[in-house]
Formats: structure tokens, C-alpha cells, sequence
């Protein structure tokens, strides 16, 4: 949402200020400047970069759009999920776990929280994970060291999207000259004629390296930066389901595990000490609360 009143602002004051200088909107309007420079980015991008990272690209502007799904809300929840299931290994054993974590989609508690089963890679890192417990055998600290190296390889795949826009980004400006250059090529073939004429193909030449550079540090470069935001928050995310697990591998209580694990939570959606344990002890409010989150 911040996203698009932000787009919506740098467009407008740069508009309202070129309209304030008693500017001709008419001339920004360059529709064979924009297919060059629009079409010349996205080139560049397909040419750089596989299928699978071109549709990360698309799904992660959409969730520009939609914002961080990080919230304190779904930390509460994924804290309960996780509270529910070292419970049931206290009290049944880790074997109990065994179907919870082969058939996540049939366990009774994971399908409680629908954010969590919908999400492949969330749902094999802590299945995955569990498995290990499970087994036994396995030391924590080795545990730890596996869950570190799946989060450094899923953080390293959701940074080449980023890289890719962010290349895009740095591209504009020089797509804008290629622009800009082409106009006075065009221009020189029109010496002779009308000043107006001229006048007119010099001013669509311009536009062509301004909207390469507004692009650049307009739209596409914050657009990247604020992906960039959103991937390290799902890094975050996961750190947080890494420390409550490794907790509870060492022999911490549920609930002692789970407010580790709420220490390790960005400040700025942390839940506090009590809306923790009120969360947790709530034993028939996670349906709801869990598919509000989603």
C-alpha cells in the first residue's frame, strides 16, 4: 500500500512541479521513447536471467504491492503452531510427531494454520527439521549448522530476483542515452524543416534520458529495495523457527522454547511476554486467529 502512494507521489510532484514551470505535459508523452527504453529493460532482463527467476521478479512486485506478510500476527501464530507441537512430543514422545511431519497437509496441527501449510519451503523447513528430531541421534549443534546452510541457500535464491530488478535499475539510465541518441538521429535528418519541427524532436530526444532516469531511481531501483526488504524479513522469519526448534532439541520446555524464540523477533513486530503466553494457552482461538493472519 506505502508502495503505490509512493510511486503516486514521485510521479505527482514531478508533474505538478513540471506543470508549476508552465511546462507542456504533451511533450512528456513519448510513446516511441518509452517502447525503446521500456521495451530495451525488459529485454535485458529475459536475456540475463532463467524462468524461473523472471516469474520470482513478477511474484515479488505483487507482494511490493501487498507489503511484508511478516506480521506480528503471524509470528503469534506460527509461535503457537510451534508451542502445539513440542507439547504433544512432551507429552506423547517425539514418535507422536511422526505423522504430524510425513503428512503435514493431514496433521491436526498444521492444518490449523493455513499460512503455514500453503507454504512449500516453510513447511519442508520445519517437516524437514522435525524429521531429524524425530530420528533421534542427530546432536542439536549439528542441527543448527544444517538449518543455517538451508536458510543461507533459500536467502541466496531469493536474492537473484533482486539482483536481476536491481541491474534493470542501474541499465535505465544508459537505455535513456541510447534514447536520447536516437532522437537526435532523427532530428539531424530533419534540419531544414521548421523550427517548431525541430524544437520537437530535440524535446522528444530529452525525454528519452529523463525517463531513463526516472525509471531508474523512481520506480525500478526502489522497487528492488523494497524487495530486498521483504526477503530479509522472510530470513528473519525463518532465524526465528531455527532458534525455537534448536531450544527445544537441547531440552528446553514448550514454552520456554517459544519465548527464545520470541526474543529472536524484529522489534518492530515482536508480541510481548504476555500476548505470547495468551496465545499459547489459548488452546481453541488458532483457527481463527491463524487464517486472519494468512
Amino acid at each position: 500500500m506505502f508502495a503505490i502512494i509512493g510511486i503516486v507521489i514521485v510521479f505527482g510532484c514531478i508533474v505538478a512541479g513540471y506543470l508549476m514551470e508552465h511546462g507542456n505535459l504533451k511533450v512528456l508523452i513519448q510513446p516511441a521513447e518509452l517502447i525503446i527504453i521500456g521495451g530495451a529493460a525488459i529485454g535485458t532482463v529475459l536475456i540475463a536471467n532463467p524462468l524461473h527467476i523472471i516469474k520470482k521478479i513478477v511474484a515479488n512486485l505483487m507482494s511490493v504491492l501487498k507489503g511484508s506478510p511478516f506480521t506480528q500476527a503471524v509470528y503469534l501464530q506460527t509461535l503457537k503452531m510451534m508451542y502445539d507441537l513440542f507439547t504433544k512430543a512432551r507429552k506423547e514422545g517425539l514418535v507422536a510427531l511422526e505423522a504430524d511431519v510425513e503428512e503435514p497437509s493431514k496433521s491436526a496441527i498444521f492444518t490449523k494454520f493455513p499460512f503455514f501449510v500453503k507454504d512449500h519451503h516453510l513447511v519442508d523447513f520445519v517437516c524437514d527439521t522435525m524429521r531429524m528430531a524425530v530420528a533421534g541421534g542427530v546432536d542439536p549443534f549439528d542441527v543448527d549448522q544444517m538449518m543455517e546452510l538451508d536458510m543461507d541457500v533459500h536467502h541466496h535464491e531469493e536474492q537473484q530476483p533482486v539482483a536481476a530488478l536491481s541491474t534493470m535499475a542501474d541499465a535505465l539510465p544508459g537505455l535513456g542515452i541510447v534514447a536520447a541518441v536516437l532522437g537526435v538521429v532523427v532530428t539531424m535528418g530533419a534540419l531544414g524543416g521548421p523550427p517548431e519541427e525541430i524544437g520537437h524532436k530535440v524535446a522528444a530526444a530529452l525525454v528519452g534520458t529523463f525517463l531513463g532516469i526516472l525509471l531508474c531511481y523512481g520506480l525500478v531501483g526502489p522497487l528492488a529495495a523494497n524487495i530486498t526488504k521483504i526477503v530479509d524479513d522472510e530470513h528473519a522469519f525463518y532465524y526465528v523457527l531455527r532458534v525455537t526448534i534448536i531450544a527445544f532439541m537441547k531440552g528446553t520446555p514448550p514454552i520456554m522454547a517459544v519465548e527464545v524464540a520470541r526474543r529472536a523477533i524484529p522489534g518492530r513486530v515482536r508480541p510481548s511476554f504476555q500476548e505470547l503466553e495468551k496465545s499459547c494457552r489459548n488452546q481453541g482461538g488458532g483457527d481463527a486467529a491463524a487464517t486472519s493472519a494468512a
